[in-house]
């Protein structure tokens, strides 16, 4: 039967030595034999032992937890439960991290946007970026109103071009217009706009908001705290910025 000294066990492995003596030092990996010389000397089955430590730590799961495990008389189920575990934790872990890349990548596209840019802006577009979600489902609940009125739309300009009846258009022109006034309220109630000089969350009267130029993220304002004209950070209005 093959014997391994300290060195070769960790070679083996891919760690170093000193990893190898870090877990004989916790009692996970203690070598079948010494020889006379004193050299630890590890068998086939400490080998094995070994790289289902590797695996595990590779896996995330803590030296603690793999000792009790593999002093169990069946650690292949509690293994399956703790490396489940783990699949959640580092799934959560994914998911935040793609969310941290999303902010950054907005955060990196406003900034190529904004005229005046200070410490103060970044934690603006991050505010911003933060009620993405909430914006995100304003727009589909305006896209999704919207579909009738397009439907509409569209069949009129057939019947129109197919058959010479017009007057279906006259029809949508009664539903569209008090449509776009009602939309345009329900969208100016529900979004506020950051100031970048001042950094205060505002929101600006109904008139100024419709006729404004704008960005699908900034529109050009002037901002009821400080005077300042000019493109804003478009976010959700519903909740107030803290400050500090």
């Amino acid at each position: 039967m093959s014997k391994y000294t300290t060195g070769e066990i960790a070679k083996l492995c891919g760690v170093s030595v000193r990893t190898v003596q870090y877990y004989d030092s916790r009692n996970i990996l203690i070598p079948s034999e010494l020889s006379e010389g004193g050299r630890r000397l590890y068998s086939e089955q400490d080998l094995k032992r070994m790289k289902i430590i590797c695996f595990l730590r590779d896996a995330g799961i803590s030296i603690n937890s793999i000792g009790e495990l593999l002093s169990e008389d069946n650690p292949g189920s509690v293994i399956s439960v703790l490396l489940e575990q783990q699949e959640q934790l580092l799934q959560e872990e994914v998911s935040e991290r793609k969310a941290k890349l999303e902010m950054i990548d907005g955060i990196r596209r406003e900034l190529k946007s904004m005229e005046n840019f200070s410490v103060e802006s970044i934690g603006d577009i991050a505010y911003a970026m933060g009620n993405k979600k909430k914006m995100n489902q304003l727009h589909a609940i305006l896209l999704i109103s919207g579909i009738p009125i397009g439907i509409i739309q569209w069949i009129s300009i057939i019947m129109w071009i197919a058959t010479g009846i017009w007057w279906p258009i006259i029809v949508w022109a009664l539903l569209a217009i008090p449509y776009g006034i009602w939309v345009s309220n329900f969208y100016f109630k529900r979004v506020a706009y950051i100031c970048p000089r001042c950094h205060e969350v505002f929101k600006p009267n109904f008139k100024e908001a419709f006729w404004a130029r704008h960005t699908p993220t900034l529109r050009k304002l002037t901002c009821t705290c400080c005077g300042y004209h000019g493109f804003c950070v478009e976010t959700y209005g519903k909740e107030e910025k803290k400050n500090g």
